[in-house]
């Protein structure tokens, strides 16, 4: 069999619950399979005979990662892509029909039109961490959920809740037990976990994340930094007209976990302090200043990874 790819070819999946619908452009070649082992083999065994340049598939939370790792297992270059990426490049092109088939060959239209940079499965330990954050994330919801509830119920129907919070708490625990035992089982996330819980705010959750979320950071730019996180402002400029700039895009998951250790971290963390107090004085929306503190964040986490130091607020403040 070939093991060179082709550049031109490029395979869009659309990912549903039972079936794959995929779509082969330019060669106009479509087929579905069930979204089991049978038809995820049937269709590894269908695109390697193509030998595509890459193979597109919709980011849909959980669904698409028994057809990702057959990909990488079998060696083929895919594309882990973001839905609202596809969306407005459909909305580019003027495509407002849909179908399981139509979205196959939009998503393959896509990656032969924008050629996405090529995919790679996270580590087992750092996918694991990975999903322990988000699930622990999503237990946080319904537990304020709960609580909300608890405080407008009538005394009768309070009590029901009060055991339901209790296995909450009891979850959320065993989670983050697990999260400290992952990054104990690897020296590479204990230097990382070390370095950044030196920082006061980032504790073991926020660590996690960043470690598992976002393992590319120290190896790149501050502003690229900002913005795979989602926190760098982004113009909006046309002629004469100059609109706010706004926040957008980004892997909300870490943004999300990186909020909330600010919250801690304007409170405990007299850099981050001085600098919301600051903004808010000169008349910022609080989270306006909240979300610069989590970029002025992001650029020294980033700057202590790549060098590998310690926290040290004076050199912070620069």
């Amino acid at each position: 069999m070939n093991t060179k790819t082709n550049q031109s070819v490029n395979v869009g999946v659309d990912t549903g619950k039972f079936q794959l619908d995929i779509y082969i452009r330019p060669l106009d070649i479509y087929f579905t399979v069930s979204n089991d082992e049978k038809g995820i083999k049937e269709a590894i065994k269908i695109i390697k005979q193509h030998a595509p340049g890459r193979i597109i598939i919709e980011a849909t939370g959980r669904l698409e990662m028994p057809f990702i790792i057959a990909c990488a297992n079998a060696n083929l270059p895919f594309v882990v892509a973001n839905p609202i990426h596809i969306k407005r490049f459909a909305g580019a092109i003027g495509q407002r029909a849909k179908t399981d088939k139509l979205d196959a060959q939009l998503i393959a239209h896509y990656g032969e039109a924008i050629q996405p940079k090529l995919s790679q499965l996270k580590p087992d330990t750092m996918q694991a961490m990975s999903d322990l954050v988000a699930r622990r994330n999503q237990l946080l919801v319904m537990q304020t959920m709960e609580k909300n509830r608890l405080q407008i119920l009538p005394k009768e129907l309070a009590m029901t809740i009060k055991p339901i919070l209790t296995v909450f708490k009891n979850q959320i625990t065993k989670i983050e037990n697990k999260i400290v035992a992952l990054i104990e089982s690897c020296p590479d996330y204990q230097a990382k976990n070390c370095i950044l819980q030196s920082m006061k705010g980032i504790g073991k959750i926020a660590s996690a994340s960043i470690i598992s979320n976002l393992p590319e950071l120290g190896y790149m730019t501050n502003k690229q930094a900002s913005a795979l996180v989602g926190v760098a402002p982004m113009n909006r400029e046309s002629g004469r007209y100059k609109g706010l700039r706004k926040i957008q895009g980004g892997r909300h998951q870490v943004r999300t976990v990186l909020y909330m250790a600010m919250m801690s971290a304007i409170q405990s963390n007299p850099v981050f302090k001085e600098t919301y107090q600051r903004l808010v004085a000169a008349g910022k929306p609080k989270k306006v200043a909240i979300i610069a503190c989590i970029r002025k964040m992001v650029v020294i986490l980033n700057s202590m990874l790549r060098d590998g130091v310690m926290w040290e607020a004076p050199k912070a403040t620069n």
